[in-house]
C-alpha cells in the first residue's frame, strides 16, 4: 500500500511538472493555445478588476501566490518575502517549475506595502489574492494597474483550487490551470478509494501553544487538506471555532484533541519544538498520543503543507501518506 501511495504521488508530481516551466526574465510571452481571450474580469471582495491584455509584467503580492503563477508557464518579475531564507522565495517544490527564475524579492510587512516601489516595477499585473489586502491597499494599487485581491468569503484561507485558478483567469490561461487542478484533485481522489476506512476516522490538526492548544476548522486550508484525503474534522471543533478558522483550547479542553488522529502543525513555533509536545503531560496522556496515532508535521514537510500550493501539496502526500499509514493503518 506504501509503494502504491508513493507511486501516486510520483505520478502527480510528473503530471504537474510537465506542465510547468516559467518564461525567461519576467516576461510571460504570448499565452498561446493555453490562453483565455482579453479582456477578462475578475471578481473580488473590493469589486471587479478588468484586465485589458495579456500581462507581461507580473507582481505577486500574495505571500506563496507565486506558486501557481509559476505553475502556469509564467515567471512574476517580483515575489513577496514569507518567512525563511530572503534568498529562497522559491522553495525546493517550485524550482522545476521556476527554471532559473530569479524575481524581485519584496519584503513588506501586512500593513505596510511600499507602493511605490511596486510601481517602479512597472506591472500590468498585481496579484494578491493571498495577501490580506485591505480596500484602501487595493485602490493605491490599482492607480499602478490591474490589482486582484481576495475573494470576498475568504482572506487567508483561500483554498489552492481557487488562487490557481484565479491565477489561470488572470493571465490567461485558464486551461491549463484547470488542468492542474483536475490532476492533483484525481490524485486525492485515487488515495480516498484506496483508503475508504479514513471516512469513519475523525482528525484533528492541532499547535501547542505553551499554555494551551489550537485546533483548526474544517473549512481551514490544514483541515481541508485531511478533508480531501477521507477524514473527518469533529464537529465540536467547528461548533467552538464558530466564524473563526481554528479554537483555541485551554489545558483543561485537551480532551478534544484525542481523536483517531492527532496532526501537530508549526512546530517550528513551538518553544522548543517537538520535544515540548512530547514532553506535556497532558499531551502525554491522550490515548491518540499512547497509541501511537499522532503525525508530526517538521522541517521541509511542515513548510509545503504550510504553502498551501498547487506545487506544494503533492512534496506534503510524499511526506504525509507514509506518517498516515502508521498512525491510521486499515483495519
Amino acid at each position: 500500500m506504501l509503494r502504491a501511495a508513493a507511486l501516486l504521488v510520483a505520478t502527480i508530481i510528473a503530471a504537474l511538472a510537465a506542465g510547468c516551466g516559467g518564461g525567461p526574465g519576467g516576461e510571460t510571452g504570448p499565452a498561446g493555445a493555453a490562453g483565455g481571450p482579453f479582456p477578462v474580469t475578475i471578481a473580488h471582495r473590493y469589486g471587479q478588476t478588468v484586465i485589458a491584455a495579456e500581462p507581461r509584467r507580473v507582481v505577486s503580492l500574495g505571500l506563496q501566490e507565486h506558486d501557481s503563477i509559476l505553475a502556469l508557464g509564467v515567471t512574476p518579475v517580483a515575489v513577496r518575502y514569507w518567512y525563511g531564507d530572503r534568498d529562497e522565495v522559491i522553495r525546493p517544490w517550485a524550482r522545476a517549475a521556476a527554471g532559473d527564475a530569479d524575481p524581485e524579492v519584496l519584503e513588506m510587512p501586512f500593513d505596510d506595502l511600499d507602493v511605490e516601489r511596486i510601481a517602479a516595477l512597472r506591472p500590468d499585473l498585481i496579484l494578491g489574492v493571498y495577501s490580506g489586502m485591505t480596500e484602501e491597499d487595493h485602490r493605491r494599487l490599482s492607480r499602478i494597474a490591474p490589482a486582484v485581491a481576495q475573494p470576498g468569503e475568504y482572506d487567508f484561507g483561500v483554498p489552492w483550487q481557487v488562487m490557481t485558478r484565479t491565477a489561470g483567469r488572470a493571465l490567461g490561461r485558464e486551461e491549463r490551470a484547470e488542468r492542474l487542478v483536475a490532476e492533483l484533485e484525481a490524485g486525492f481522489a485515487d488515495l480516498r478509494e484506496r483508503h475508504p476506512h479514513r471516512a469513519d476516522r475523525t482528525l484533528v490538526v492541532a499547535t501547542h501553544r505553551g499554555d494551551g492548544y489550537s485546533a483548526f476548522a474544517s473549512e481551514d486550508p490544514r483541515s481541508r487538506f485531511f478533508r480531501d484525503l477521507g477524514f473527518r474534522i469533529p464537529g465540536e471543533v467547528d461548533r467552538l471555532a464558530g466564524d473563526s478558522f481554528f479554537v483555541e483550547l485551554s489545558r483543561e479542553r485537551a480532551r478534544l484533541l484525542d481523536r483517531d488522529v492527532l496532526v501537530w502543525d508549526q512546530i517550528a513555533l513551538t518553544p522548543g519544538g517537538r520535544a515540548t509536545i512530547e514532553g506535556d503531560p497532558l499531551v502525554r496522556g491522550l490515548g491518540v498520543t499512547r497509541e501511537g496515532r499522532s503525525v508530526f508535521l517538521e522541517g521541509e514537510l511542515e513548510d509545503a503543507f504550510g504553502w498551501n500550493t498547487v506545487l506544494s501539496i503533492p512534496a506534503v502526500l510524499d511526506g504525509v501518506v507514509p506518517l498516515l499509514e502508521r498512525a491510521a493503518p486499515a483495519p
